[in-house]
């Protein structure tokens, strides 16, 4: 039995003195993919590099995420659009990016803590999401206390864009609803659904069918139950496959064969 962790940021300081391990340990434990997300410029540089020296399990992402858009963000994309552009970092952007990038990521939407950058946000990611359409590469979206104006975005351009993953997702039923509204889109679920006080053990079976479902961690961040409290890493996804059994009434091989179906269907490049 084999899973895939959509979501995990290995390229953090937090894997710097047991990374190799870190990885081992999730092979060990059935994860045959790694999906690694960037947050910006640096980050995806870094990322690239870093999964061409674990070929066989870790893979790509490259983006600005919401939380990093600042004065400078039109340098930060022009920066990134250069990594999914020709050989020659020509200022065009192809539609044939790099082949070992495999989507576009962590991007979105996040006015939790502040609106001061709200119109850069908006900005920087509705010009992703033109990437994306250009490129066919899935999106990998972060959403937090903006999933009205994140949906108006993605409503432009839903009939071109190719799929993607909503991270993290922890909302209710209604919120969910509106989510898969783009079917080609599905839920990344983490640690969340473990914890004690968790909704979406009842939400999720109500709302969302297997087949709209993927894995994640959003390691080092927010370890699932056993694990509360530790640095979270891609091997601890067991506890969420579990969980989604149970929850779902289905075998914990199910759960796996059908959120690799969807990681599949999603992440046409892997």
């Amino acid at each position: 039995m084999e899973w895939t962790d959509t979501h995990c940021h290995l390229d953090g300081e937090e894997f710097e003195e047991d990374r190799q391990l870190v990885i081992q340990r999730a092979r060990e434990a059935g994860i045959g993919k790694m999906l690694v997300p960037a947050i910006d410029l640096a980050s995806s540089r870094r990322i690239i590099d870093l999964c061409q020296h674990y070929p066989a399990c870790l893979y790509p992402m490259v983006g600005l995420h919401p939380e990093e858009v600042r004065a400078d963000w039109r340098d930060q994309l022009a920066g990134i659009s250069d990594l999914l552009s020709s050989p020659d970092h020509s200022s065009t952007l192809l539609p044939s990016p790099s082949s070992h990038i495999i989507a576009i990521g962590e991007v979105g939407l996040d006015f939790y803590w502040s609106r001061d950058f709200e119109q850069e946000q908006l900005a920087a990611f509705e010009e992703q999401v033109r990437w994306s359409v250009q490129t066919q590469l899935p999106l990998m979206i972060h959403c937090r206390k903006a999933q009205n104006e994140l949906v108006a975005i993605l409503k432009k351009y839903a009939n071109d864009l190719p799929g993607g993953v909503f991270h993290c997702f922890t909302g209710n039923g209604q919120e969910a609803r509106e989510l898969l509204q783009f079917d080609r889109f599905v839920l990344g679920i983490g640690g969340v659904l473990t914890f004690k006080k968790s909704h979406l053990p009842e939400v999720l079976p109500e709302n969302v069918p297997l087949h709209r479902i993927v894995l994640e961690t959003d390691a080092p961040y927010m370890a699932p139950v056993p694990q509360r409290g530790k640095r979270n890493e891609p091997s601890f996804t067991l506890y969420v496959l579990q969980r989604l059994a149970l929850a779902y009434g289905v075998s914990e091989e199910q759960v796996a064969l059908q959120t690799e179906a969807n990681v599949a269907r999603v992440f046409k490049k892997l």
